[in-house]
């Protein structure tokens, strides 16, 4: 495409060009690259980028037809292809009342029935008003599931604990290794345990391996199988299997074969989270998501956060070779929301063939990661600053704090500020010897600068706030797929490893004979087989 071949030589020219040279000669780039949004504040001018760079980013958007793909997704068309179906998790927390057609059925009235009996069993739970087998109060809600059925409502838990309510703790619990829900269960009673058990096909490995597990504990204490119904939830696209599986068909939760468990928070998968923060906070939540799809939907591409960080992201990857990129929350509530990011963008986007099914001959989707600051600034921030990768980073923050320590806070946002300002400008070694720094030590405290990063900026980390910015990322992956010219919304990648160790399992066990496979992996299976005698 001429866009892509016009960036490709403008990358070249802004070789030359240091972040410093950038604002000397725009001492006032830092409202010009800043757009405020949906209540969030994003600003971008410490990315090497000029108006000319942008001018030529939504050029190429515009060609890849960003504005038709952004309202095939909004019109329910079936853009996930592999799967002939269509991409509807904003359909989860529209509120207009409008009818949404799938396969000739309006889904919205099926979509407010399940938050509506979610509300409700999360009210029961918190009213004392559902009661366990024995008679006791629900004081613990453990959550089994794995993937996006678990890393969206743990992180969402962390992220909200400020508004859970009290005298209910929600425990996740996603591994295979039994440790995982061992040492989960170890301090916890069957009486006043609550089960949910979150599976799109309520037949993923992971999670009813732990389900089985659960069961025992439970009925090793009461002995009565009619303690499951009281004591198990089931959220599934999947009903009748959960039914088969013993919970009771009114504890059934469903969420649909269009809601791709990376964007399911929203849906009954968010279960967990409604009964911490309840109903209203979820509803709060959901708020927070619609104004970030209507902001989406609506704004001009140069004014469209989305747009903005996914083009930003594809002028990194593609244009200036950086391969990984990192996310930095300066909020320790915020812990797991990384790890959210990696499966939302690496399982979306991380793709090696075209829609067509052509192989690519340029990056998509690149690495990521990250951590919590001021915590990350004492461990991985030396190579942003001085390794020998450039790893462009997000750095999120709140404005203001949720717990009464004002003076932390400031000074946790000071850190950000500071740590945006150092990997731009670095640090000279003109300024270097004005500090009469030994001449040896000079190449060990330089700093290069020239490093990017992108401050986001939220009042407070309400959960208005969180849904807002969940949301931010989904449409920027969405974006950046569409100009990939890649399908987002499948995840094969994940299938051929859970096929294979179905086939080793037996051969593992010894129920099989050992066979057909590679000799390392042949190798490794007659060590462990060994061992485990």
């Amino acid at each position: 495409m001429p866009e892509w071949l016009a960036l490709q030589r403008h990358a070249l020219e802004m070789r030359k060009r240091h972040l410093r040279d950038l604002f000397t000669v725009e001492p006032h780039r830092g409202r010009r690259f800043a757009v405020e949004a949906a209540g969030i504040y994003v600003d971008y001018s410490k990315n090497p980028v000029t108006a000319e760079t942008m001018g030529l980013l939504f050029s190429l958007a515009r060609s890849c037809r960003l504005t038709a793909e952004r309202r095939r997704l909004f019109a329910g068309e079936k853009i996930n292809a592999t799967e002939a179906r269509p991409v509807l998790h904003w359909a989860l927390r529209d509120s207009t009342g409008r009818a949404l057609m799938v396969d000739g059925v309006d889904v919205m009235p099926r979509i407010l029935q399940v938050r509506e009996r979610m509300a409700a069993v999360s009210e029961q739970v918190a009213a004392g008003e559902r009661l366990g087998h024995g008679g006791r109060r629900l004081e613990h809600v453990v959550h089994l599931g794995i993937g996006g059925s678990d890393l969206g409502p743990r992180m969402a838990c962390r992220a909200l604990r400020f508004y859970s309510r009290p005298g209910l703790q929600v425990h996740f619990v996603s591994n295979l290794d039994p440790s995982h829900l061992s040492a989960t269960l170890r301090d916890l009673s069957p009486e006043n345990t609550l089960f949910i058990v979150a599976s799109k096909t309520f037949s993923t490995q992971e999670t009813m391996a732990n389900a089985a597990h659960a069961r025992g504990w439970l009925l090793k204490h009461f002995a009565d199988e009619a303690a499951v119904r009281r004591h198990f939830l089931a959220v599934t696209a999947a009903p009748a299997a959960a039914v088969q599986w013993g919970i009771d068909e009114a504890d059934v939760f469903e969420f649909w074969e269009w809601v791709g468990g990376r964007f399911s928070l929203p849906s009954a998968v968010g279960l967990p989270l409604m009964m911490a923060i309840g109903a209203e906070g979820f509803a709060d939540m959901l708020r927070g998501f619609e104004a970030m799809d209507n902001h989406f939907r609506q704004a001009p591409l140069e004014r469209n956060l989305p747009v903005i960080l996914a083009l930003l992201g594809i002028w990194h990857a593609d244009f200036r070779l950086a391969r990984t990129h990192a996310v930095v929350p300066y909020s320790q509530d915020l812990e797991h929301f990384p790890s959210y990011l990696q499966q939302l963008e690496m399982e979306s986007n991380g793709k090696r063939v075209n829609r067509d099914g052509r192989v690519l001959e340029y990056a998509t989707s690149p690495v990521l990661w990250g951590g919590t600051g001021t915590n990350a600034q004492h461990a991985f921030f030396q190579l942003l600053h001085q390794g020998t990768q450039v790893v462009p980073c997000d750095l999120i923050g709140f404005c203001r704090p949720l717990e009464p320590y004002a003076d932390h806070h400031e000074q946790m946002l000071a850190n950000l500020l500071a740590q945006g300002q150092a990997l731009a400008f670095g640090k000279t070694r003109a300024e270097l010897a004005a500090q009469e720094v030994p001449a040896t030590l000079v190449p060990f405290r330089e700093f290069s600068g020239d490093r990017p990063s992108t401050a986001i900026l939220l009042e407070e980390l309400t959960p208005a706030a969180l849904g807002k910015l969940i949301a931010l990322y989904e449409h920027k992956v969405f974006v950046q797929g569409v100009i990939w010219d890649i399908l987002s919304f499948d995840q094969w990648g994940v299938e051929l490893g859970k096929a294979l160790a179905r086939r080793l399992l037996p051969k593992l066990k010894g129920e099989a004979p050992s066979g057909g496979e590679d000799s390392s992996t042949r190798g490794l299976i007659d060590h462990c087989r060994k061992k485990m005698k």
